[in-house]
């Protein structure tokens, strides 16, 4: 019994602590082109948004900003500083303020993203999309990849986010 106990008190702050520094495993519908029906598993990488290694195609989780309570998954279409063509937001052209992203879902048109409420705060993000570790015949790891018909019309000087 002692040993338990010994276990379960070094084991507890050692999960929690990699859950809230490095990342976590979340599900994700997305992601799987072949089948609506069928979701992925990704791990999430916290460390990447910690150390601003984030980049334009970067698949991110963040605080919704219409719902504090919920977390939504993303991917990164322009940074602080870029020009992008919006999809049905009030302004055709949008340029990124300054500590924001510009982000939206792959599903274009059935998505609630920037083209529903504008730019985001960088500080609501809080992982980065680092591998997709479920179902075992789709492992592999996530690319920045953005859909040329996104890429923001300028792009602003630096690549990432400070």
């Amino acid at each position: 019994m002692y040993r338990f106990l010994k276990s379960v008190l070094f084991g507890i702050p050692i999960g929690v602590t990699f859950l809230d520094c490095v990342g976590y495993v979340a599900r994700v519908d997305a992601l799987n082109p072949e089948s609506s029906n069928q979701t992925d598993y990704v791990f999430l990488s916290r460390w990447a948004v910690r150390s601003n290694s984030v980049e334009r195609g970067d698949i991110v989780s963040l605080i919704s900003p219409k719902d504090p309570s919920q977390k939504i998954i993303k991917r990164i279409v322009g940074l602080q500083g870029d020009v992008v063509a919006t999809l049905g937001y009030k302004q055709e052209i949008v340029r990124v303020p300054e500590g924001h992203a510009w982000i939206e879902g792959d599903h274009t048109g059935h998505s609630l993203d920037s083209n529903t409420f504008g730019p985001i705060a960088l500080g609501l993000m809080t992982a980065r999309a680092a591998f997709i570790v479920w179902p075992p015949e789709r492992w592999r790891s996530l690319p920045s990849e953005l859909p040329r018909k996104r890429m923001p019309i300028q792009i602003a000087k630096s690549t990432h986010y400070n």
